[in-house]
């Protein structure tokens, strides 16, 4: 029941586009946030205080009452800044899927749960499209075979040639693939 909670929630949340959404906040002010992956770097206790600063500061845009909660309102408002419709249902049922201390909004804590949810997910789709670049499966790196291979079925054709080039450019350790580390480095 509690995984079809968080499923769900998270469904409505990233269909909504709260990732992007985000992102063009960050974009907008003056916060250090750089990119829907600076939420899964790897921590350390310095990192750990930065990414928590950073998401305090995306905590405010939502609670705009600046009461440390985020009621349905202040959700709602937030998604029509965006241009997205939220009705007070939707709203407060996404609160509920989220709220572990059952006052019907979301605390900070909720809202950092709701955040290492997402970067989870973004890491999993950034898994899966390394995979997909993959010349052969399970072998840890892309080749510039393989990503001949998967630009030539996207549509972008390539010169074997320009794919090595590609490679170089983001191929950290210089062994001339792209492990992924150096692929994740290169789609932040």
């Amino acid at each position: 029941m509690a995984t079809d909670r968080v499923s769900k929630s998270s469904k409505w949340f990233s269909n909504k586009g709260l990732r992007l959404s985000l992102h063009r906040r960050r974009s907008k002010s003056s916060s250090t946030l750089s990119s829907p992956n600076s939420l899964m770097s790897p921590y350390t206790p310095k990192k750990d205080r930065a990414r928590e600063d950073e998401l305090k500061e995306v905590f405010r845009h939502f609670d705009s009452d600046g009461d440390g909660r985020i009621s349905a309102l202040e959700l709602r408002a937030y998604f029509r800044s965006i241009g997205e419709y939220m009705s007070h249902e939707e709203a407060q049922s996404a609160i509920n899927d989220l709220d572990a201390d059952q006052d019907n909004m979301l605390d900070f804590q909720d809202f950092l749960r709701l955040m290492q949810r997402e970067a989870n997910d973004c890491d999993d789709d950034l898994k899966m499209a390394f995979e997909m670049f993959e010349m052969e499966k399970g072998s840890g790196y892309i080749t510039p075979k393989g990503l001949q291979r998967m630009l030539h079925r996207l549509g972008d054709a390539k010169s074997y040639d320009d794919c090595v080039a590609m490679i170089q450019v983001f191929d950290i350790d210089g062994n001339g693939v792209l492990d992924f580390h150096e692929f994740n480095q290169m789609m932040a």
